[in-house]
């Protein structure tokens, strides 16, 4: 898989996770939900990604390499 696919894939399964938490344990994992939502938003505009800099030092290649 490649860089974008690996972070769409991490950030959808992070955000079903949490709202699964969030009603079989707190709902406290909805700022968890929350924050993902806020970091994506946040690339769409800056085009800086956290993840995207964590997969590259995990040897994860960007699309056009």
């Amino acid at each position: 898989m490649k860089m974008e696919q690996w972070i769409r894939a991490i950030a959808g399964t992070g955000i079903l996770v949490t709202l699964g938490l969030s009603q079989w344990h707190h709902p406290y994992w909805l700022w968890l939900t929350t924050f993902i939502g806020l970091n994506l938003l946040q690339s769409a505009f800056t085009g800086w990604c956290l993840m995207e800099n964590i997969l590259a030092k995990f040897g994860v290649k960007k699309c056009c390499e």
